[in-house]
């Protein structure tokens, strides 16, 4: 395989995305009529049987890269990021090993490993997946490690489950940003096991819904739909505010993504039962702690994401607006990402000067940041804008991405 091949393949299997696909893409971003481009060719470019020439300034702006970095010498490949199979037992991993004949263990483990847990959440909140997905795994890894091969009693046993639960969201969440997408999947699943052992139906409920997200935005609309719909029922009336209004919010997502006039109309009611269901939360009845970061402000951001992708610009711009003008600067994966649904709905409003303004500064925040969240809104931003190419501003935007 040619240089240009394996670079080819590399970012095939970064984007996900087949041959057709980037045979598709190519035709597009040459502007050429008919596909002249198919899957046979890119196999013969990916395999280095033929050299792409006129055709790679159009494969690179397909894939979102410089020409240069399809000619650039081959790197080291990384070793293989660390999958949960890895990590853990054949079978069920949540079964006890070899009877419990481990050492005895109590509350004071429990405590240690939520210590952990939620230092990793505080981790996440300013790290992309790519920086902790191997040390997430590993916390995983030891957390399961101790609940099967300790003794302990039940109430330490359901606390351990519980706190897996919470470790396999996290460790899920973060996956999921590397672009692990199966693997985030099993340790979603993992996690509800774990959670639905332990009886804690809210948990197993919040995981669910972060599974369900994931689905939704990875082109399983339908499964997210059904998730996160299951996840919400199941919590049923009595489960706390905040985690209602969050069930709420993943059901408003998933309905957005399965398109369609009807689920427009269901996406603004489920987000505003989202509201109602966290104006409730005074009432006395405690949320769990792990949902410290749902608040109005994460309500605006969703509702003005659901306005985004319903092209209704004049309601999502004054409400990202408002939101990015309070949001902690230091979160710079969630600044970039709030800003990249700013730069569409600029550029749904007819705005293409500032939205090419706003993209920059997406870039530039997430240049260094490892994560395939990010760089995927930034392919969606720089393929909005192609539409605006003559405009000056954009069009020095999309010639510095792909020189950059």
């Amino acid at each position: 395989m040619s240089g240009i091949g394996a670079h080819i393949r590399r970012q095939l299997e970064r984007l996900g995305w087949s041959q057709a696909r980037l045979a598709h893409e190519v035709c597009r971003a040459a502007g050429v009529a008919g596909e002249p481009v198919g899957r046979q060719e890119v196999s013969r470019w990916e395999t280095g049987k033929r050299t792409p020439r006129e055709w790679l300034p159009f494969i690179a702006a397909a894939l979102g890269v410089s020409v240069d970095a399809l000619r650039a010498p081959l790197a080291p490949a990384e070793p293989p990021l660390p999958t949960l199979a890895d990590f853990l037992p054949e079978g069920d991993p949540l079964s006890p090993a070899g009877g419990r004949t481990g050492r005895r263990i109590g509350m004071v483990q429990v405590d240690d490993l939520q210590k952990r847990v939620h230092g990793l959440r505080l981790a996440d909140d300013v790290l992309a997946g790519g920086d902790l997905i191997r040390p997430a795994l590993r916390e995983l890894r030891s957390a399961v490690k101790l609940y099967r091969e300790s003794s302990h009693s039940g109430e330490v046993g359901r606390q351990l489950l519980r706190q897996i639960g919470e470790l396999a969201q996290i460790v899920g969440w973060i996956a999921s940003d590397a672009g692990q997408h199966s693997e985030a999947e099993r340790v979603y699943r993992l996690g509800i096991s774990a959670a639905t052992q332990a009886e804690d139906h809210t948990l197993a409920g919040n995981i669910a819904g972060s599974l369900a997200y994931q689905l939704s935005n990875t082109g399983r609309e339908s499964e997210g739909l059904a998730l996160a719909q299951a996840a919400l029922h199941d919590a049923g009336a009595d489960a706390p505010p905040k985690a209602r209004a969050l069930y709420l919010d993943r059901v408003a997502w998933a309905h957005t993504k399965a398109g369609g006039v009807a689920n427009g109309q269901q996406a603004m009611r489920a987000l505003g039962e989202a509201g109602q269901a966290l104006s409730e939360d005074n009432d006395g009845t405690e949320s769990p702690a792990y949902l410290y970061w749902v608040d109005a402000g994460e309500l605006r951001v969703m509702e003005s994401r659901v306005y985004t992708e319903l092209h209704r610009p004049l309601r999502a711009v004054p409400l990202l607006r408002n939101v990015l003008s309070e949001y902690d600067a230091t979160h710079t994966r969630e600044m970039a990402l709030y800003l990249s649904w700013l730069a569409v709905a600029l550029a749904d409003a007819n705005e293409p000067e500032e939205a090419a303004a706003v993209a920059e500064r997406v870039i530039n925040l997430g240049s260094d940041t490892p994560s395939e969240r990010l760089a995927e809104r930034v392919r969606v931003i720089l393929r909005r804008l192609q539409d605006y190419a003559e405009v000056p501003e954009v069009a020095a935007l999309l010639a510095d991405h792909h020189a950059a």
